[in-house]
């Protein structure tokens, strides 16, 4: 669009040419998203989306470090109690100890952290009720 608007001619018609004239060229059917429906069409309007999305795509969070932790062992946890393994259930767990310790010996901003560190066995044993494998393993 590097051509001027002609005087005399609206500047609706004239974007509305250029716009048609670049389509018919081609130009739009590279761009990401091409052909798909525009994302959250179905939600209520919110001044703040384009904040929010991007927070989602760069995986940021405004809540304080001691409340992302919390969150974290609470997915951690559910996530050993849904692990295909013993050993996938055990890795989760070390995973977010080691990161409830480190917060234990340093605490981080916000609220109290209100986390002690996961007993591994203890899950272990309820991952293994779950299935029904008292006495398996599967290291």
């Amino acid at each position: 669009m590097t051509e001027r608007k002609p005087p005399g001619v609206d500047f609706e018609t004239w974007a509305d040419r250029q716009i048609r004239e670049a389509a018919a060229r081609g130009e739009f059917s590279d761009l990401p998203g091409f052909g798909k429906p525009l994302p959250g069409l179905d939600r209520p309007y919110d001044d703040m989306w384009w904040v929010k999305e991007k927070m989602r795509r760069e995986n940021l969070s405004f809540l304080p470090p001691s409340l992302v932790l919390r969150k974290e062992a609470e997915d951690a946890h559910a996530a050993a109690l849904g692990a295909r393994s013993e050993r996938e259930v055990r890795n989760v767990l070390a995973a977010i100890n080691e990161k409830i310790a480190a917060a234990l010996r340093r605490p981080p901003e916000g609220p109290p952290l209100n986390l002690t560190l996961f007993d591994v066995e203890d899950v272990v044993r309820v991952w293994r009720d779950q299935r029904g494998e008292r006495g398996r393993r599967d290291g």
